[in-house]
C-alpha cells in the first residue's frame, strides 16, 4: 500500500495527474471536497469569494492540517484496500501529519508549471475559472497562509507540466505505474 499526495499550484494539472493514478488502480480522495459539501449544504456557489473565508475557517477550527485530519478516517479506510492519492494536499502541517501517520508509506508529488501557463489554463477551465490576477492572488495565499511550499518542496517525485496534456499523462502513468509496484 502506498499513499500518494498529489500537489501544486491552481493550473498546475493535478487533477489530470491524479486522473492517470486512477486509471492504474488507486483509490482518490480530494482533500478539498469537504469544503464544496459545507458550500453546497449553504447554498453557495464554488467560487474564489465563497471558498477562500470557509477554507480558512476550517484551518482555524482545526489547524493548518484541516483537511489531512478530516479526511484521516477515509484515508485509512481507502489504504486497507490498496493504493490511494490525495488529490490537492497543500499545507505543511498537512504534510507532516501524514508523513507521521504513514511514514515511508506517504509519498508526496509536485506538479509544476510555470505561472504564466497557469494562467492561461486558469482562465480557461470550464469550473470555477480565473482571472490572472486572481490566480496570483490566490498562488500568494495558497504559499503565505496555507504554507504550501513546504509540501512540494519536499516532494519526492516531481512531475513538470510544461508540454502538451500527452506528455503529462505520461510522465503520471509512468510513475503510477512505478509506486505501485513498491
Amino acid at each position: 500500500m502506498v499513499i500518494v499526495a498529489i500537489g501544486g499550484l491552481p493550473g498546475s494539472g493535478k487533477t489530470e495527474v491524479t486522473q492517470e493514478f486512477i486509471t492504474a488502480g488507486f483509490t482518490n480522495i480530494y482533500l478539498p471536497q469537504i469544503l464544496f459539501d459545507i458550500l453546497d449544504e449553504k447554498g453557495l456557489p464554488h467560487t474564489q469569494e465563497h471558498e477562500r473565508p470557509i477554507r480558512e475557517q476550517l484551518r482555524v477550527e482545526h489547524g493548518m492540517a484541516a483537511f489531512a485530519k478530516l479526511n484521516l478516517d477515509r484515508i485509512k479506510a481507502a489504504a486497507k484496500k490498496g493504493h490511494v492519492t490525495l488529490e490537492s494536499m497543500y499545507s505543511w502541517e498537512e504534510y507532516l501529519l501524514l508523513k507521521e501517520t504513514f511514514g515511508d508509506d506517504f509519498v508526496m508529488v509536485a506538479v509544476w508549471s510555470p505561472p504564466k501557463m497557469r494562467q492561461e489554463r486558469l482562465s480557461k477551465r470550464p469550473r470555477r475559472p480565473l482571472t490572472p490576477k486572481e490566480t496570483l492572488t490566490r498562488d500568494y495565499s495558497q504559499i503565505e497562509k496555507s504554507h504550501q511550499a513546504g509540501p512540494i518542496a519536499m516532494a519526492e517525485h516531481l512531475i513538470t507540466n510544461t508540454a502538451d496534456m500527452d506528455s503529462l499523462k505520461r510522465q503520471a502513468r509512468k510513475l503510477a505505474l512505478t509506486l505501485s509496484q513498491e
